[in-house]
């Protein structure tokens, strides 16, 4: 999708969300008095660092482990529906009109879990984070999964990261502007991709 596309789409998006999102945003502080978007530091194209935006979804803005396995106490009421719908997601129509993000890529890490790839695996940073991308399909799950390990920090890094980068680099050798607008449609629609939570 050429940038322009990507840049007249998400300023829509966020226009048309807008009521919506006032919705949101109330019923985020209503429930937890604190601010309402979560904020944290994302590796993007090339390596290079930027803030990531999502609706906060956690009573603590997310302190503590880096990932959120199921039943995790820190996640409050209006956090559920918001990460079962995935609406926590939409600010980031914001990285995607500055640059940072696009509509479809591989799914930006922090620099905790980048620190830990391989030669290989960095080349996914060769590509532009998105919002969605084929990996967050298959592992549509991805939270029920976690929270059925005893340790759910090392099953991520051990399984799930390097599966998930797998899938990103081959989806990105055959990638086109239809398989794209698939993506987004099925993220939209709800498709769950492989309800095991594996590729």
């Amino acid at each position: 999708m050429p940038r322009w596309m990507e840049v007249m789409l998400a300023m829509l998006g966020l226009a048309l969300f807008a009521p919506a999102g006032l919705v949101i945003a109330w019923a985020i502080h209503r429930e937890d008095r604190g601010p309402i978007l979560f904020r944290q530091e994302r590796v993007g194209l090339a390596g290079r660092p930027f803030e990531i935006l999502k609706f906060r979804t956690m009573s603590d803005g997310g302190a503590g482990r880096l990932i959120t396995a199921g039943g995790d106490p820190r996640v409050t009421s209006v956090g559920h529906f918001l990460r079962r719908t995935k609406l926590d997601e939409v600010p980031q129509l914001w990285n995607v009109v500055r640059g940072e993000m696009s509509f479809v890529g591989p799914r930006p890490e922090v620099p905790e879990y980048v620190a830990l790839y391989t030669e290989v695996q960095r080349r996914v940073l060769d590509f532009r984070p998105g919002i969605t991308d084929e990996a967050s399909l298959a592992y549509r799950d991805e939270e029920r999964l976690l929270g059925e390990q005893s340790d759910p920090d090392s099953f991520y890094v051990r399984e799930v990261m390097p599966a998930k980068i797998a899938i990103n680099l081959e989806y990105q050798r055959h990638r086109t502007l239809w398989s794209d607008l698939g993506v987004v449609f099925r993220t939209v629609v709800g498709s769950r991709g492989n309800p095991a939570g594996r590729s």
